[in-house]
């Protein structure tokens, strides 16, 4: 099976990721080895992407925040902390100033 976002086919998680945000995610982290000339233009050609288009962040924000959502037990191997019934966390109300 194949999977194409808006004509473009992901093949990889990095393809996915590219289609979703617009740009590779190596303009964002960098690449192992870049030279300082590299890591400048990188870091240039970023800031220019986010003058065009401001709610870059937020949108990235939202997408990792839906991912995390969505899978978090088999991403981070998390599991819920329950509380007993009987205990509550005592009030700060009443403390001391």
């Amino acid at each position: 099976m194949r999977a194409y976002i808006g004509g473009h086919q992901a093949v990889s998680v990095n393809d996915f990721i590219e289609l979703a945000l617009g740009t590779p995610p190596e303009l964002w982290l960098g690449e192992e080895g870049e030279t300082e000339e590299e890591r400048a233009a990188r870091k240039d050609a970023a800031r220019d992407i986010l003058a065009d288009n401001p709610e870059l962040p937020d949108d990235v924000a939202r997408i990792a925040a839906e991912v995390i959502e969505a899978h978090a037990p088999e991403l981070f191997n998390v599991v819920p902390l329950i509380r007993p019934a009987g205990r509550r966390r005592p009030s700060r109300k009443g403390a001391a100033a």
